[in-house]
């Protein structure tokens, strides 16, 4: 099968995803009626009996994509506490919206060369696990305890802001090499702290860091502490600047949302 039968069937597979992510919201009539489509041939694309056309599958992304997308699927989903803080158990558990996201982590990192995902238990794991199955690469998860029958570990260790702890990763010795190109997955990106010990482990390995795919990017703070390598290129699916929280004032602010991709310098 040549890569663009891949690239098509892979189209219209992640239109069906964006179907049963609408579907949870609309009804099939109400579908129907956006669509333009008979409500048993949604019901046979919702089920997975069969897949849309490619230019059935154009069609309904162009309606529902502005709905229902992944963009738009988040921006309603992230809702901050008083704290600043949100429930991210809607994102990482959500399959469908999981799976949209590893196929726009798929074309954002497309023509990238990458070998391995790694990612930080345990709230990145099921979007790290997705991404690196629709990429066919092997995935690599930093845990803050060394596993019994490993002999050999990596480890990096870090300060978390504000919280007085020391926080350990380890991952295997063999696990990356430094042949590998890492990509580098994370539900949220608050302060890069994570972000920036997961560089450290690669870099450890002597292997490459080839970008960061996060679902959401708060604040601005990460990116001076990130200080991404040479060619790291960051993907966040939406970037948010919440309402501030002072420690004797709270004061409230407008928010602020926008895409974002930032490159370091070659």
């Amino acid at each position: 099968m040549s890569t663009s039968h891949i690239q098509d069937l892979i189209f219209r597979m992640m239109t069906v995803d964006l179907l049963r992510i609408a579907k949870e919201r609309f009804t099939y009539r109400e579908l129907s009626q956006m669509v333009g489509l008979q409500i048993t041939v949604l019901s046979r694309y919702v089920k997975g009996h069969v897949l849309p056309s490619t230019e059935r599958a154009k069609s309904i992304w162009k309606t529902l994509n502005p709905i229902v997308g992944l963009e738009k699927e988040l921006l309603e989903t992230v809702k901050f506490d008083e704290d600043g803080y949100f429930d991210n158990t809607k994102i990482i558990g959500d399959s469908s919206l999981l799976h949209l996201a590893s196929q726009d982590a798929l074309a954002k990192f497309a023509g990238r060369r990458v070998t391995k995902v790694l990612t930080a238990a345990v709230d990145g794991i099921p979007l790290a696990t997705m991404i690196a199955q629709a990429m066919g690469v092997n995935l690599v998860i930093a845990k803050s305890t060394k596993e019994i029958g490993v002999k050999e570990f990596i480890e990096e260790t870090y300060v978390p802001s504000n919280t007085g702890m020391i926080v350990t990763l380890y991952i295997p010795k063999d696990s990356i090499k430094k042949t590998d190109s890492v990509l580098i997955v994370d539900d949220v990106v608050r302060t890069g702290e994570t972000q920036r010990a997961l560089i450290n482990l690669v870099q450890k390995c002597k292997a490459e860091v080839t970008g960061i795919y996060t679902l959401v990017a708060i604040g601005d703070e990460f990116e001076r502490r990130l200080n991404l390598p040479p060619r790291c290129k960051f993907e966040a699916v939406i970037r948010i600047v919440p309402e501030r929280i002072k420690p004797v004032e709270y004061r409230r602010s407008r928010a602020f949302v926008n895409s974002t991709a930032i490159q370091s310098p070659v």
